[in-house]
């Protein structure tokens, strides 16, 4: 296996400082909305059978006035898959199990039933070969075509810096992979999802390494700058039961989606990661009728 270790401590410093800017933004929001409410950080250490050094991460989530909860996780781990779960990872095998893994992983479920509850993750693997992936995607209860539509600009900009066909791609993938089939319906309104951009060797030169990360860092920003003006846009808004009841229930196909669906959630478990963590996803409250 390649030696990826400078390449994963360069994408983790991204994913940290992304975690740290993204976190202050909407502590910022909290403040502006007459709250206190901060990230409460907690460090976590990955398990390993052996004993031996598996990396770990940091949960931090916000409980406010705005951000009903809000999850931002930073996790690096190493190890080795188990057998029947290699075989279903890109460049993984029983023969070759090892992997690192670095990423960052944010849902945030609002209080208000109008303001967008979102997801967004961005990760570096490495298995016998290594890659990027992520994506982010906007979940509204009540959807507005404008905010939809702003949203989805900012990620498409991001994606055409790099390849003009990159959005409609990347877009349709977030469709299909965001789709609750036992109920027929999407997520939400989708947004972009994307996967094994694949980084050649480290002895190449870097530079498939050195696009993938930029590409990633750019959908970081790109998220960074979409989400809080809709945060601010509609968190003001009045709402009554009938609201609150609707996204009640949308909360429900989300963690539907999230528990039975989502290939996050089934890393993080598969793996021995945190599951306070992995399943921060999941909203404070729902119903099912």
């Amino acid at each position: 296996m390649a030696d990826w270790t400078q390449q994963t401590q360069a994408a983790r410093a991204w994913f940290e400082s992304l975690r740290d800017r993204i976190c202050a933004a909407f502590e910022a929001i909290e403040r502006e909305a007459g709250s206190d409410a901060a990230f409460q950080y907690t460090p976590w250490n990955r398990a390993t059978e052996d004993g031996s050094e598996g990396g770990g991460g940091v949960r931090g989530v916000m409980k406010g006035r705005v951000f009903e909860k809000v999850g931002v996780n930073v996790s690096t781990v190493a190890g080795e898959f188990a057998p029947q779960f290699a075989a279903t990872i890109n460049g993984a095998s029983e023969a070759a199990p090892g992997f690192t893994a670095t990423g960052i992983s944010l849902v945030a479920h609002m209080a208000n039933p109008h303001v967008p509850a979102v997801h967004m993750n961005t990760r570096f693997l490495t298995t016998s070969k290594a890659w990027f992936g992520g994506g982010a995607d906007l979940n509204p209860p009540i959807p507005y075509e404008e905010d939809t539509a702003a949203f989805h600009a900012r990620l498409r900009a991001a994606c055409m810096a790099y390849d003009p066909t990159w959005y409609d791609r990347f877009r349709k993938w977030a469709d299909d992979y965001f789709f609750i089939p036992h109920r027929g319906v999407a997520r939400g309104v989708g947004g972009i999802f994307y996967d094994h951009l694949e980084c050649g060797e480290p002895e190449d030169g870097g530079a498939a390494f050195e696009r993938h990360f930029a590409f990633t860092r750019a959908v970081g920003e790109a998220f960074l700058d979409a989400y809080p003006p809709l945060v601010r846009q509609r968190m003001g808004q009045e709402w009554n039961a009938a609201d609150k009841a609707v996204q009640l229930e949308w909360r429900g196909r989300y963690a539907e989606f999230n528990l039975v669906y989502d290939r996050g959630t089934l890393f993080g478990l598969k793996t021995g990661g945190n599951v306070e963590a992995i399943l921060m996803s999941l909203p404070p409250e729902a119903t099912w009728v």
